[in-house]
């Protein structure tokens, strides 16, 4: 895969699945600018590749924290080529009648919100050069909803939407935008969705272990790999696509 010299952006860089994700690009060769909240996760990371890796603190729901955070990716680097927005959070299964408002515009700030702020800031760079990729992580729970995870499942279906829009939207710009449906992954956010009062590792066996066709939780690694490809040149004509990683689950 052509990754070397890339520039890519990748937000909720702390957690599990997008710290693997920065590895994998580094790796390759590309330039990372990691963007999270909590970014203590990544020190070793930026010690190990001081050139290639900028780590930045940053509120991905705050309009100036994400802008200046592009802007420090542009000036640091020279270019932006790949956004890739892996940052979300979960939601705990919870009645419809029992979700607060607060909670449902946090889960739609962070999982929404945020791709929308920081598509909108890097298409400008995006523009200028005439190419660019977007990848969202999104879920197959879009397609295959489990009970109580109202807020979360609308959130992605927000977020796939907009990747569609976008994709066709930035398509004369040579600016790629797909989506990524995970499905159960073997993370600490799995153990989130979990219902309060629930075995949380039990939930995880008998439930969401099984219901994965081939048997297995989607590892941070699989999700990373389809990142990558559709970061690359192999994947030059895919735009607007959802892509399922979910050993079988969005069957």
């Amino acid at each position: 895969m052509d990754i070397d010299n890339k520039v890519a952006i990748v937000t909720g860089a702390g957690g599990g699945m997008g710290k693997v994700v920065v590895e994998q690009f580094l790796e390759k060769g590309a330039k990372v600018a990691g963007i999270d909240v909590h970014v203590e996760g990544l020190a070793e990371l930026e010690a190990q590749y001081p050139e290639q890796l900028l780590v930045i603190q940053g509120n991905l729901t705050n309009e100036q924290s994400v802008e200046d955070a592009v802007k420090k990716t542009a000036d640091r680097f020279g270019q932006i080529d790949v956004l890739a927005n892996v940052a979300g959070i979960a939601q705990a299964a919870t009645d419809i009648e029992k979700v607060s408002l607060e909670d449902w515009e946090r889960i739609m700030a962070i999982n929404s919100t945020a791709v929308f702020l920081t598509s909108r800031a890097v298409v400008p760079y995006m523009k200028r050069r005439n190419s660019g990729s977007i990848i969202n992580i999104a879920s197959v729970s879009v397609d295959r909803p489990r009970p109580g995870l109202n807020a979360y499942v609308a959130s992605k279906g927000a977020t796939i939407s907009l990747t569609k829009a976008l994709a066709i939207e930035l398509a004369p710009y040579n600016i790629r935008v797909n989506a990524i449906n995970p499905g159960p992954a073997d993370t600490k956010m799995l153990s989130e969705f979990t219902a309060a009062g629930s075995d949380a590792g039990e939930t995880k066996e008998k439930i969401f272990r099984k219901s994965v066709p081939l048997g297995e939780l989607i590892t941070p690694e699989a999700i990373a790999n389809c990142v990558l490809y559709l970061s690359s040149d192999l994947a030059k004509l895919m735009t607007g696509s959802v892509v399922n990683v979910d050993g079988g689950r969005g069957i």
